[in-house]
């Protein structure tokens, strides 16, 4: 491209951006600057000691834990060396384009919303992370809202904080932190940036997972096609509280917890039996948080068609997992208002009850029989 002096980008390590940015090193013809700042580690640093990829977290954890990590670095203004092509306005879309209702709850944008979050979750929700990250209850991009969780994903999607900024605000709260529990709770929370990486980094190594099994061999199992139990699936009517109140929750704010991601995956891939793609799909569609990499790897964590050794009997049961995690009904009032006056012993399954209430369907299938049959299908691929 003639009059071209240097393009500067940061690196994008999905399947997709790995081939465009070929296709721009080529047509730009060694102008092309890339860098890494997605991560904290590239996929080619954290490779096993025969310069092997990892395909299983425990052991690139590891890895990933005693490299040193680069510091943030602070930036002075530019003062007008850069200049926007545009204002940008025309290339916005609708919340309408995008698929989402005018009165979706998004969470204010911007870098300076993404640090503020960050510092307010490292000044003392973090200390409690390990015990308090998987309740159901709590939005947290409403304020004032009482939540075991950061919020920051949507953050690290659209690059408004970086994984520099947030492993370096979790090692100062880590030397804050007043007892050994706390630590341990930092710890759990950096953890969780290590699992980010490690599933950017395999799909890098492995693109063919994103779009089939990691494991090839579970592309064999006779998965379901069952049209209208996935729609019931998408639309939350279900008739498992917690699967729908997280499907609702999808829809209205573009956002779910991520336990509730788990509950709702393996329902849809163990108890129907249908394949995990068709949830990936409908996710990356509704996220606003939507990674590639990581909903990739957290389908197919809970289809158990991913990395785990022995996947395929990780099968969650959505009533004890409902009481475990959102044990006073909070989250599924909030969501599947149909249940609101359910009395608390039954908001789990208001099917026990004498007279369940009509405007709520029953249970499209029974867990336990779901459970068996999913179980046969993948020992039958096993075998």
């Amino acid at each position: 491209m003639d009059g071209v002096i240097g393009v500067y980008a940061n690196r994008d390590y999905s399947p997709y951006a790995v081939k465009r940015d070929s296709e721009l090193t080529r047509l730009l013809s060694g102008t092309l600057h890339l860098f890494d700042d997605a991560m904290l580690h590239s996929p080619e640093q954290t490779l096993k000691g025969d310069g092997m990829p990892f395909k299983v977290y425990t052991p690139y954890k590891r890895r990933w834990l005693e490299l040193p990590k680069p510091a943030t670095t602070e930036v002075p203004p530019f003062h007008g060396r850069f200049s926007l092509l545009s204002d940008g306005q025309e290339l916005i879309p609708t919340l309408s384009d995008l698929g989402f209702g005018e009165t979706i709850d998004v969470a204010p944008a911007g870098e300076g919303e993404a640090l503020r979050r960050l510092e307010a979750f490292m000044d003392g929700p973090v200390f409690d992370y390990k015990t308090r990250r998987d309740l159901l209850a709590g939005d947290p991009f409403l304020p004032g809202e009482d939540c075991g969780t950061s919020g920051l994903s949507p953050y690290f999607r659209f690059g408004m904080i970086s994984p520099r900024q947030a492993y370096a605000a979790a090692d100062r709260a880590r030397a804050r932190a007043e007892t050994d529990a706390q630590r341990e709770s930092v710890d759990t929370w950096i953890s969780e940036v290590a699992w980010r990486e490690f599933y950017m980094s395999v799909l890098y190594h492995f693109p063919h997972a994103y779009n089939t099994s990691f494991r090839p061999e579970y592309e064999k199992v006779a998965f379901r096609h069952a049209p209208d139990e996935l729609r019931a699936w998408q639309e939350g009517r279900t008739g498992y509280p917690v699967v729908d109140a997280a499907m609702r929750q999808l829809q209205a704010l573009g956002w779910m917890h991520n336990r509730a991601r788990m509950i709702v995956a393996s329902f849809l891939t163990k108890d129907l039996l249908i394949y995990w793609r068709e949830g990936d799909v409908f996710f990356m569609k509704h996220l606003i948080d939507g990674d590639p990499a990581a909903n990739n790897g957290g389908w197919q964590w809970s289809a158990g068609t991913g990395t785990d050794a022995q996947p395929y009997f990780r099968i969650f049961n959505p009533v004890s997992q409902s009481q475990k995690f959102d044990p006073d009904g909070a989250y599924i009032r909030r969501w599947v208002p149909e249940l609101r006056d359910v009395p608390d012993p039954f908001i789990h399954e208001p099917w026990a009850m004498s007279s369940p209430p009509k405007n709520y369907p029953p249970p499209m299938v029974d867990h336990h029989v779901a459970r068996e049959r999913s179980l046969a299908a993948f020992k039958e691929v096993k075998s």
